[in-house]
């Protein structure tokens, strides 16, 4: 079986890791992550790892080379509900391809690898995004600890439950020594390189974020008896200001805006909305472009405004990125990832790379996310090549 093969049939034994029978559903310190985990450390170990896992949950395989520095590798294991298959999982399943590759010919680098198997990107289960890399990086807040998921069990609790401490999760900051950077390979969660017609991208910035929840306040009515010039509706009000956002991101080169959750008060059929609260998420690589579109974008707007939070933008490593750009045969081409990813916090560490592999349709974050093993096959070569270049 060739590497990639292994790599897709790999990402299919976890996707029966789940909590929910018929669907992906993988959550933080869950049973199913604990099964996940189980054969990933065996994987690991196939690959000539030392295997370890600290007490957020993250699995750490290490490779050991000639000298001090390391690199890292990986991506995360947890899902969103009802998930592909491959964002993520590829991402380790791919790290573990690569030093495989050197186990097997008895190869070692200048630099040991070591490959992180992230116990949580998602925040599916405690609604608080990239725990494991924020406690890789030593961001972790221990506040969180006390947030409960939806059966009532605190974070704390299930962080025991998994057999770690959370008195000790500021002990699995990284203190291996010289770092030589990250490197994740994931699914583009976009369709450019479908479009291009090309198997793999490198990543130039992880967008920086800002999320708004916005309230609008009318006053409701009965829908047969108000006149229309005497009505204060909220839902027009909100109306307009969705197509506003839409219209002002589609002008802007590299911006994206999106109203994406919206609920109206009371809610009938028979009554004039007397309020709405949506959502708004903004997203560029360019923090400057960013801030100047949320300010154009809340400029005026009569509603109350609150933000629910804020990303500054990533670059990756402009030492790094050409070394992966000069790995891949072929038309070679840089994008900005508008998704957020685990590099996010390892870039507080380290000079972080991406490489983005094609997926169809450009669909992630559902049981349709798919990949070609061709591509997959290009993908551990590239990283194989990059490997060698460094």
């Amino acid at each position: 079986m060739s590497d990639a093969a292994t790599v897709m049939q790999r990402c299919d034994v976890l996707a029966a890791c789940t909590e929910e029978p018929g669907k992906i559903t993988r959550p933080f310190a869950s049973e199913a992550m604990r099964r996940a985990n189980e054969l990933v450390r065996e994987w690991m170990l196939e690959a000539g790892m030392t295997v370890t896992r600290d007490n957020i949950g993250n699995l750490r395989g290490r490779y050991e080379g000639a000298g001090d520095a390391t690199l890292l590798l990986g991506s995360h294991l947890d899902s969103v509900r009802d998930a592909g298959r491959y964002d993520g999982p590829l991402g380790v399943m791919a790290a573990i391809a690569a030093v495989q590759r050197l186990h097997d010919t008895g190869k070692q680098l200048r630099f040991a690898i070591e490959v992180l198997a992230f116990a949580d990107e998602e925040g599916l289960r405690y609604g608080s995004t990239y725990l494991g890399s924020r406690a890789f990086s030593g961001a972790f807040d221990s506040a969180e600890l006390t947030r409960t998921d939806p059966d009532g069990i605190s974070m704390a609790e299930a962080i025991r439950r998994f057999g770690g401490d959370p008195a000790r999760i500021a002990g699995d900051r990284w203190a291996g020594g010289p770092l030589v950077g990250y490197v994740e390979v994931h699914i583009e969660q976009g369709p450019v390189l479908e479009q291009l017609g090309l198997p793999v991208g490198v990543v130039s910035a992880i967008a920086g974020q800002d999320r708004y929840d916005l309230t609008f306040t009318g006053e409701a009515g009965h829908a047969g008896t108000v006149p229309m010039r005497l009505r204060r509706d909220a839902l027009v009000a909100a109306s307009v200001f969705v197509q506003r956002v839409h219209d002002y991101a589609a002008s802007r080169q590299g911006l994206v805006a999106t109203v994406g959750r919206l609920t109206v008060e009371p809610g009938a059929a028979n009554v004039i909305p007397g309020e709405v609260t949506l959502s708004l998420d903004v997203r560029h690589a360019d923090d400057a472009e960013r801030k100047r579109a949320r300010a154009a974008l809340l400029d005026g707007v009569k509603a109350v405004a609150e933000k629910r939070s804020e990303r500054a933008a990533v670059a990756c490593s402009p030492r790094l990125t050409p070394l992966l750009a000069q790995a891949i045969e072929g038309e070679k081409v840089e994008l900005v990832s508008g998704a957020g990813h685990d590099g996010v916090y390892v870039s507080e560490l380290t000079e972080i790379a991406m490489l983005f592999v094609r997926c169809k349709g450009g669909i992630s974050h559902n049981p349709a996310e798919s990949v070609t093993e061709a591509d997959v096959a290009v993908a551990l070569d590239v990283l194989s090549r990059f490997l060698e270049l460094l």
